[in-house]
């Protein structure tokens, strides 16, 4: 019996082999997953909005990329993983609505996957491969002991990044 850790809307968690982690739902939020090879670590964050300084009171850090990724990262080093050698995966980021409006601000979709794509950059964290956009919702599972990042998609089947 596998370890499955459940990672819930706006949280974040870290895990090591055999343990799983898996997050359901992501519409227009992202998945981001961290993986350190060498160490077998893995953490995952479910973000909902791609930046918290638009928000007075951010009590829940794990809601925002650019907040959910320094506390990730944090997380993945307190648990041994060398947080020089990350490399991450991402899924989600999907436009679930049609939208009316070419207005950017209701794109949260594509935001998120914007954001967390410069946030990883900006800590020189190699993007390996990304599941994102469209306009149906993903559950994810990442594997630290291959870092494997397993995506399934209803009517789109399963697919390993």
């Amino acid at each position: 019996m596998q370890d499955i850790i459940k990672v819930g809307m706006a949280d974040l968690r870290v895990a090591k082999a055999p343990q799983i982690l898996t997050t359901l739902g992501l519409g227009s939020c992202v998945g981001i997953a961290l993986y350190d090879n060498a160490n077998k670590i893995a953490g995952l964050a479910h973000i909902m909005l791609p930046d918290s300084t638009q928000i007075k009171n951010n009590s829940n850090k794990a809601k925002f990329a650019d907040t959910a990724m320094e506390v990730l990262i944090q997380e993945l080093e307190k648990s041994g993983a060398n947080v020089n050698k990350l490399t991450s995966k991402i899924a989600g980021g999907a436009q679930m609505f049609s939208l009316d409006t070419q207005s950017d601000m209701m794109k949260i979709g594509a935001r998120n996957v914007q954001a967390t794509k410069a946030l990883l950059n900006s800590y020189k964290i190699p993007l390996i491969a990304e599941d994102t956009g469209g306009n149906f919702g993903r559950t994810i599972e990442i594997y630290p002991d291959s870092g494997v990042l397993l995506v399934k998609a209803i009517g789109k089947g399963k697919t390993e990044l």
